[in-house]
Order: structure tokens, then C-alpha cells, then sequence
């Protein structure tokens, strides 16, 4: 029954930004009209709120919190955590990897989980990168990348951030496909619910201890810090899915399938 609120609930969310869209018009300017079309943010005034929610509360909460735990954590239990992390994530990715047709990419994949999880115990330690199985991605918004369906407009999604509408369904069949919270949810709806808060939690926070520095960086030198992360982000995925890259990026998570 959680499982299906879940679900339900995130249907709907992404179901609203079309619903919005189709109130929203270009301009008639051709030029206007044009800029308007390669940007492809007709939900703009919707997004900057989002967005402007997001940056308060990761401004008084999120960084702060990244922070205490860099400060607090050693830096070799953090890398344990982030393996695990990882580890944690591999079924996904090998799932999709099949998705995709990417044999070697899931091969690697289901190599690198077998051996993180038992010789790395658990995936506290990535023995399988040192041993030439590097970190594979895969994403179901890949997946659908890869049978050709549009991304559709750009979409910031709360606490997620900068995203897309194909995207948006790709983290939502994610979550869906992680086996992890299927199997705490057998242990009661207090098991699920400390795996919940704790997964999530972990997982943000050493996303966003990996990344102080560079989103420092980029609000520095952004004039309009939602424009430039919308840029930014877009061009970050575009290499995610083998396009190339026109500027240099901050290194947003690249340590996550």
C-alpha cells in the first residue's frame, strides 16, 4: 500500500507540469519565438519557483547539513558510505544497461555488484574498480533516451532539482525498480520507513558533500544562477548520454551511475 501512494503520488506531480503546459504560449516574435523554442522552458515562472524553494532550503539546511557532516564524518568513513551508495544502485543500473541492449555495460555491472558485495562486504569498499570494473551508468531516463523518446520540456523538480519531463518518469521507474525498499517493506511499514529516511538521507547528503565546492562556484559566477544551472545541467546530461560537452561543468555526482 505504500508502495502505491508512492507511486500514485509521484504520477500526479508529474502529470502537473503537462497539465500547466498546455497553458502556456510562445510569443509571437519570431525571434522571441525561436529563443523561446531552443530553450524549451514554457513552464519557466513554475520552475523559477521551484527552483527558488530548492535554493532556500538547500542555502539553510541542505549545505549546512553537507557541511556538519564533512566536519563531523572522517573523510574514509564518508568514502565507505559513498561505495555502499553506489553498491546499493547497481541493480538499477544493471537493469537498465539491459534495457538498453548494453551487454558489456551489464555484464561489468553484475560483476562489480557480486564482488563489491561480498569481497568489498557489503560494497563498503569498490574492490571491483581496482580491479578494471570501472562504474557503469544507467538510468531508466537513459533507457528511454535510448528508444529515441523526446525529453521534453525542462522541468525542476523539488529537492531533485534541474530535470526534464522524460527524466522526471526515468527517476520515478528508479525508484520503483530499486529492490532494496521492497524488501525493507517486508519487515513493516516502521522498517520501510527508517530505510526511507535513511537511504534518502545518506544519499543526499554525500551527494551534496561531493559537490560544495562547485556549487559554490557556479552561484558565484552566475548572474542568473537559474539560467546558468538549467545550461549546466542540460549540458551535463547531454554527455551523460554520449553527446559532447561545450563548457567545463562542475562535477555533479559523477561518482553515481
Amino acid at each position: 500500500m505504500l508502495l502505491y501512494r508512492r507511486v500514485a503520488l509521484m504520477a500526479f506531480l508529474l502529470a502537473l507540469p503537462f497539465t500547466l503546459n498546455a497553458c502556456a504560449d510562445l510569443p509571437t516574435n519570431p525571434e522571441q519565438r525561436a529563443e523561446a523554442i531552443a530553450v524549451n522552458d514554457p513552464l519557466e515562472p513554475m520552475n523559477r519557483n521551484i527552483f527558488a524553494m530548492n535554493d532556500f532550503l538547500d542555502t539553510y539546511l541542505i549545505r549546512p547539513a553537507a557541511l556538519s557532516w564533512r566536519f563531523v564524518v572522517p573523510s574514509y568513513v564518508r568514502d565507505r558510505i559513498a561505495d555502499a551508495l553506489i553498491n546499493m544502485g547497481e541493480p538499477v543500473v544493471f537493469a537498465n544497461d539491459l534495457l538498453q541492449w548494453r551487454l558489456d555495460s551489464a555484464g561489468i555491472t553484475l560483476e562489480r555488484f557480486g564482488l563489491n558485495t561480498t569481497v568489498g562486504a557489503a560494497g563498503l569498499w569498490d574492490v571491483a574498480t581496482g580491479w578494471g570494473m570501472g562504474v557503469q551508468t544507467g538510468d531508466f531516463g537513459q533507457t528511454l533516451n535510448s528508444w529515441n523518446i523526446k525529453q521534453g520540456p525542462y522541468l525542476v523538480l523539488p529537492l531533485f532539482g534541474p530535470s526534464n519531463f522524460r527524466d522526471a518518469i526515468g527517476l520515478g521507474i528508479d525508484m520503483a525498480m530499486s529492490p532494496w525498499g521492497y524488501l525493507a517493506n517486508m519487515g513493516g511499514t516502521a522498517t520501510y520507513n527508517r530505510y526511507a529516511i535513511a537511504s534518502f538521507g545518506a544519499d543526499g547528503l554525500t551527494r551534496r558533500e561531493q559537490n560544495i565546492e562547485p556549487l559554490d562556484a557556479l552561484r558565484e559566477g552566475s548572474l542568473d544562477f537559474y539560467a546558468q544551472m538549467r545550461s549546466v545541467y542540460r549540458q551535463y546530461r547531454d554527455k551523460q548520454l554520449g553527446g559532447a560537452s561545450t563548457t567545463s561543468m562542475p562535477n555533479f555526482d559523477e561518482s553515481y551511475p
